[in-house]
């Protein structure tokens, strides 16, 4: 498998060359040349495997270049009881009628993004490992990826992590458990802004070639491709939890801000897997329930940012959707790099072509919760179930709720749990009167001493303190 770019300007390269990377040289995202597919077969063959084992099959058919024993190794060292709680990793568990709930956050930061970091925390210190060479990560976290990154990464040999996260904008919580973490080769960084601006500054550093080089920098945002790989692995695992046999069909409902964890779902489904729809739930910043509503995208400027109760989807400007748009186009590079043109003076709007009709194609819906539709979807599932749910989860449930009625009678519909509700505890205490579990790890989290550094929203800035700290030139 050799991977190529969104803009069409990467030759194709390995896995493993493009692992420690973040955006293409040209400004795109890198993606396989094209999506290996599992028969039905190969299905049934999947369906007979534990977690560990789905994820040695399918993450194997990206990672062709990284020695089969040595890949094998990896996973199981990654996906442990110890780490997630149960042997199952992400396992699936009913709400109520034909509602699941995909539970991906018994990692050690609480989050989704465990399933995929925790691998990235293995994965980069194999491939370090075999050229000698160090990686500085600088990456760009709504919230939950900064502290899934810190806790994969934190004393890793050969690797730092630069992690920017917007002033203010997180939970208490959020940002305790990233801040207390005070080893050597941790740096947080606050910058004055929202997340938007966060990630815009990792774009910018990440086109900043000879600086780039120079300090050796990756990322473990979203844009990384190993991070949707791993990701991808419990659709099919969720999927087999639900069904007796391959004709079955389900929809998966996902919150959803940077477009990551739907789009390794959309992945998912190119790769074989029958999901019926694939249903896409934001909160007030609704950039991508309108695009796929109206055709059009337009990213707001950040002052226009809500900052909501689901913090982690504050986001306007989905750095996945530019893979989703390079399938929309048919693979086009040319035409996804003239349309992310557009974005930079306002974004764009298929209406009247191919790729507009093209959407419905891919069987994605939509729909969109406020903060009043977080409190009363909590409180209904904590009524019907006993459950308490977080407040992205509650995102995820409302819209499902909304738009399981378009789906063929008996749809089973699994929700991916974004985060355990003790990241969110303000709301809870609002939506149901009572503080959720707190697990005994957190325990006094909040009053931990904490470092962490605040900047001005300047990429310039941030490149000085990377600079600082690594002691290596900028490439100038």
């Amino acid at each position: 498998m050799r991977y190529i770019s969104t803009r069409g300007g990467m030759n194709p390269r390995p896995f493993t060359e493009i692992l420690l990377e973040g955006l293409a040289p040209d400004g795109g995202l890198v993606v396989p040349e094209s999506y290996p597919r599992f028969s039905n077969d190969e299905l049934d063959d999947l369906r007979a495997l534990d977690y560990r084992g789905v994820a040695k099959v399918v993450i194997g058919r990206f990672a062709t270049d990284i020695p089969t024993a040595d890949l094998d190794a990896i996973i199981d060292a990654t996906y442990t009881a110890d780490a997630f709680g149960s042997e199952a990793i992400c396992p699936v568990e009913p709400l109520f009628d034909n509602l699941y709930l995909l539970r991906t956050s018994n990692g050690p930061s609480l989050a989704f993004k465990d399933v995929a970091m925790q691998l990235l925390g293995n994965l980069f210190p194999y491939v370090l490992e075999k050229s000698g060479d160090e990686l500085n990560i600088l990456g760009a976290t709504s919230g939950d990826t900064g502290g899934a990154a810190i806790y994969a990464m934190r004393g890793k040999p050969r690797i730092r992590v630069f992690m920017l996260s917007p002033y203010q904008r997180t939970s208490k919580f959020q940002a305790a458990q990233m801040f207390s973490v005070l080893d050597p080769n941790i740096h947080n960084i606050a910058i004055r802004g929202v997340f938007d601006d966060c990630q815009d500054i990792v774009k910018e550093v990440g086109e900043n070639a000879p600086f780039k080089t120079a300090q050796r920098i990756g990322t473990v945002n979203s844009i990384n491709w190993a991070r949707v790989v791993a990701q991808v692995v419990y659709y099919f695992t969720g999927y087999f939890s639900v069904t007796k046999s391959n004709d079955e069909r389900v929809a998966f409902a996902v919150p959803s801000g940077n477009f990551g964890n739907i789009f390794a779902g959309h992945v998912a489904r190119m790769m074989g897997l029958p999901i019926e729809r694939l249903i896409l739930a934001t909160n007030e910043n609704d950039v991508l329930d309108e695009f796929f509503r109206t055709g059009a995208y337009r990213p707001r400027a950040s002052a226009d940012v809500h900052a909501t109760s689901s913090p982690s989807m504050d986001i306007s400007k989905a750095s996945n959707f530019e893979r989703f748009v390079f399938d929309l186009t048919g693979r086009d590079g040319e035409r996804t790099r003239d349309l992310y043109d557009q974005v930079r003076t306002g974004g764009f709007d298929l209406n009247g072509t191919d790729e507009r009709r093209a959407i419905s194609d891919y069987k994605i819906a939509s729909g969109v919760s406020t903060h009043q539709d977080r409190l009363a979807t909590i409180q209904m599932v904590h009524e019907r179930t006993g459950r308490v749910i977080d407040t992205h989860t509650a995102d995820g449930v409302k819209v499902a709720l909304e738009r399981c009625g378009e789906l063929p009678t008996g749809t089973k519909v699994l929700c991916l749990e974004t985060a355990l509700p003790v990241k969110f505890g303000e709301t809870i205490i609002e939506a149901l009167g009572f503080a959720p579990d707190r697990p005994e790890s957190v325990m006094g989290l909040e009053d931990r001493e904490q470092r962490v550094m605040v900047l001005a929203n300047d990429a310039a800035a941030v490149m000085g303190v990377i600079a600082s700290v690594t002691g290596r030139g900028t490439g100038r």
